[in-house]
């Protein structure tokens, strides 16, 4: 019979595990095929595959969250079920985590974004004192996990396509602002204005549906220049990064 290595018991929410003191490094084991969950309403479940390409087993716990990252998944209260929702995965295996949405209520016009958590935990190794220290860790995964009503009017794809760049004065500083017209959340990664020469915007956002967010530029405005042109990118359904350009307008 195969020897099963003893777990170390996790605190749910923790996001670090320190065990003991190590000049290693460690890795995380359990790996996830995707990097954000997209929910179609009129779906019965998602599915979400994870595989463990380490060398040791793992426990690992799985959770949705409306944005409380601290909060333990006992205290979460979300509209969706996973299952399972803990479990063993040993090297080289996968398992297919299911997400079912409850139909509880949720913003028909605009999509809601949750938090799907994955924690791995690596088994406890054996106390030897004629060993080197080492360091054990438990590694928490946090993707964005997006509900989508039927019926959203426009393209996700092109969503990006549609923010209003306006610039502005934040501070006494040059500033854009970027508005989201659509029912779509919009995460970017970056946005460079360019005046002549390019300037980077600082910590561009996620943008919600119809909302806006004023990013501040590294220029002091005298004046506001009648246009500007803005190079953005941001993340795609997929996970894949995309590049987009438009034109910045001044604020009326």
């Amino acid at each position: 019979m195969a020897r099963r290595m003893p777990f170390r018991a996790c605190r749910s929410a923790a996001l670090l595990l320190c065990v003991s003191v190590s000049p290693g490094v460690a890795q995380a084991g359990v790996v996830i095929n995707c990097t954000r969950v997209i929910y179609p309403a009129n779906r019965k479940e998602v599915s979400v595959n994870l595989r463990n390409v380490g060398e040791a087993p793992s426990l690992v716990q799985a959770w949705i969250d409306a944005g409380e990252g601290r909060a333990e998944p006992a205290n979460t209260s979300v509209p969706f079920a996973i299952v399972p929702p803990l479990f063993r995965l040993d090297p080289t295996k996968g398992q297919t985590l299911r997400i079912m949405y409850s139909q509880a209520a949720l913003a028909a016009d605009r999509e809601t974004v949750f938090w799907l958590n994955v924690l791995d935990v690596p088994p406890r190794v054996p106390v030897n004192p004629d060993a080197p220290n080492r360091l054990e860790m438990a590694f928490r995964h946090r993707l964005k996990l997006f509900f989508r009503p039927t019926g959203l009017r426009g393209n996700p794809a092109d969503a990006a396509k549609q923010i209003e760049w306006i610039l502005t004065r934040k501070d006494g500083k040059l500033a854009i602002e970027a508005r989201n017209p659509t029912p779509y959340f919009i995460s970017l990664t970056s946005a460079t204005v360019t005046l002549g020469a390019p300037i980077a915007a600082l910590a561009p956002p996620m943008l919600a549906p119809f909302s806006s967010s004023v990013l501040a530029l590294a220029q002091t405005a005298a004046g506001l220049p009648g246009t500007a042109t803005v190079t953005y990118s941001f993340v795609n359904d997929f996970g894949g990064v995309v590049t987009g350009e438009a034109t910045a307008r001044t604020a009326a």
